[in-house]
């Protein structure tokens, strides 16, 4: 089930991003985060004050989680996007993350799937995100999905230095 998440979603939402830094410290995977710079639980506090943070929760506990709404971070006026649309008919996708613990569920591709749901209902034509060039899991996830990556720009992004943000589209 995907929702508008709740102050009590916090710690769960804290605690999956922890488990991602703890996998990429211990090299099992490539997302290119860092402990206490980007996310952390002020992360998912700021979108849930902002009421454009979503979870997916199944038995009881949130397993995913993303940021959406119409935000373009500025890094993006550089990208070559291939639909020039104003402003009100794009929606982003920012942060999406899901538990380790379910990796391989398909619950990233279902998030998407509500993530593009939700910009059809609010009247968007263009679907943009972005990742860290060295997250090869989330690329291939999102090409599968049918997402172009239009622009490689170097950048700090979110506290980040060193950046090689991927910036990718879909036309609705």
């Amino acid at each position: 089930m995907f929702r508008l998440a709740r102050p009590a979603d916090l710690d769960q939402v804290a605690a999956i991003y922890d488990r991602i830094h703890t996998e990429e410290e211990a090299g099992r995977s490539s997302v290119g985060w860092i402990r206490d710079v980007y996310p952390t639980r002020q992360t998912a506090q700021d979108s849930l004050q902002a009421g454009d943070l979503f979870v997916a929760e199944e038995a009881g506990q949130v397993v995913a989680a993303a940021k959406i709404n119409q935000e373009q971070v500025p890094v993006y006026a550089q990208a070559a996007w291939t639909l020039a649309v104003p402003p009100e008919q794009v929606m982003v996708l920012h942060t999406l993350v899901v538990d380790p613990l379910v990796k391989g569920t398909g619950i990233g591709t279902r998030f998407v799937a509500f993530y593009e749901d939700y910009a059809r209902a609010h009247g968007c034509r263009a679907l943009r995100m972005d990742t860290n060039e060295r997250n090869t899991a989330a690329r291939a996830l999102y090409r599968k999905l049918g997402y172009g990556e239009v622009s490689i720009l170097p950048c700090e992004f979110n506290g980040i230095p060193g950046v090689n943000l991927v910036c990718l589209e879909k036309v609705l």
